[in-house]
């Protein structure tokens, strides 16, 4: 890619490792913090001991902290205004220098949001978009406890609007967090669905971004600060690993979550995938997703899982080089390119078959006259559609998801 218009953000410090969360506090100290808001959810509070463990550690560093337990999945706008009222109303704010966020995706984009609103004020609908923040916000330490969302490394916090279920961003790069600490540990107490729906969501990331439209055609809006670009020589490096990754540790981290081993390998795959669609950017996978998680409340990585082959399928046309190189990630051999291609669709949908994801549409509710709305939707979902490979993007979009509806694969458009 000798051509690349390179450029990239990711967060200024990554921590990686089995009990690497111990390291974190004396980090902390030696950057100057004093008192931190711990944003979390009642799991963590009340099954696990993750968090007395992270306050002990922060305290034998002279830190102190304060715990806010309200985390919900998908975050919404009405949440956001519920804890950070709650914030303003215990009498901590003026103490508190800096937020961290133990928990999945949606602790972690709740807290990146509460990062802005605690400082400057105002509701969380006053950022959406990209690049409206006034300024830095509070900084922010991300330990996710799933290997999928890769939360901890993007620039983008995902909130439910008021009284709807569509989705929206807040982005700019400001909002990545300033350490990232991955402790594949912390991740041994997720269930195999939960496994299965992180997995599904990383290896989601990797292949889209690694698909997706190159940086010199990715439209930037004049952005003079943008938090994706399109995929470079870089991202397609860290996507590629993670692809390997995934197929290789996925089936065994869903088996037996007590393999480390495993679970290990899905860490460093989630980071991997999160280090390239964090500046890459997604396109077509995550849009008609966020279409169908609007009308069945379904999960975010069962949701991506579903659309994910047929995405790849219609692709083949423009991407099957690409395609051919995942499917020798995935472990097949041989040189016909044409034939890797498809078999790397059919490998990522074998994948969320043995995860015990619908791999069509009826499997989540759909019904047929639904087919047209969906994939209005996902069109309507810009900031990802005009990222996607092919131009424009509609009809690959209705034939997606009636292929997803059917189950039809190899049809390439």
């Amino acid at each position: 890619m000798l051509h690349d218009r390179l450029f990239y953000s990711a967060p200024s410090r990554i921590l990686f490792g089995n009990g690497v969360r111990r390291d974190l506090a004396p980090l902390l100290a030696r950057q100057g913090f004093r008192h931190g808001l711990i944003v979390t959810d009642r799991f963590f509070t009340e099954k696990s001991p993750i968090i007395e463990e992270l306050r002990g550690l922060l305290r034998e560093h002279g830190i102190t902290s304060s715990v806010s337990a309200e985390g919900e999945p998908d975050p919404s706008v009405a949440l956001c205004l519920k804890v950070q009222g709650h914030v303003r109303g215990s009498g901590e704010l003026d103490r508190i220098d800096h937020l961290i966020a133990v928990g999945g995706g949606s602790n972690i984009d709740l807290a990146k949001v509460l990062s802005l609103t605690l400082k400057y004020g105002g509701e969380p609908e006053d950022y959406i978009g990209e690049g409206r923040i006034p300024g830095k916000p509070l900084p922010l330490v991300a330990i996710p406890t799933t290997a999928g969302t890769g939360s901890e490394i993007t620039a983008g916090a995902i909130l439910v609007k008021h009284d709807s279920d569509t989705k929206v961003a807040v982005m700019a790069n400001d909002l990545r967090p300033a350490v990232a600490v991955v402790d594949p540990e912390l991740t041994l107490s997720c269930p195999p669905r939960v496994t299965a729906d992180a997995g599904l969501d990383a290896l989601t990331h990797a292949i889209e971004s690694y698909l997706t439209i190159d940086s010199p055609q990715f439209d930037r809006q004049g952005e003079a600060d943008p938090a994706y670009t399109g995929r470079n020589a870089m991202t397609m490096l860290f996507a590629a690993e993670s692809v390997r990754l995934c197929f290789r540790h996925l089936p065994a981290a869903m088996r037996d979550g007590t393999n480390l081993e495993a679970r290990t390998g899905m860490a460093y795959g989630s980071l991997f995938a999160g280090l390239s669609y964090a500046s890459a950017g997604l396109n077509g996978v995550h849009a008609l997703a966020y279409a169908l998680a609007g009308l069945t409340h379904a999960t975010h990585g069962s949701t991506n899982a579903v659309f994910l082959p047929y995405v790849m399928d219609a692709l083949r046309p423009v991407r099957q080089a690409e395609l051919a190189e995942i499917a020798r990630m995935a472990g097949e051999t041989g040189g016909d390119d044409a034939a890797l291609a498809l078999r790397a669709v059919e490998r990522t949908r074998e994948l969320v078959e043995m995860a015990g994801i619908p791999t069509t549409l009826p499997g989540f509710g759909v019904r047929e006259e639904q087919i047209e709305p969906l994939a209005r939707n996902g069109i309507a979902v810009a900031r990802l559609t005009r990222a996607f490979p092919i131009q424009p993007a509609d009809a690959a979009y209705r034939r997606i998801v009636a292929n997803a509806f059917s189950g039809r694969l190899g049809d390439a458009g």
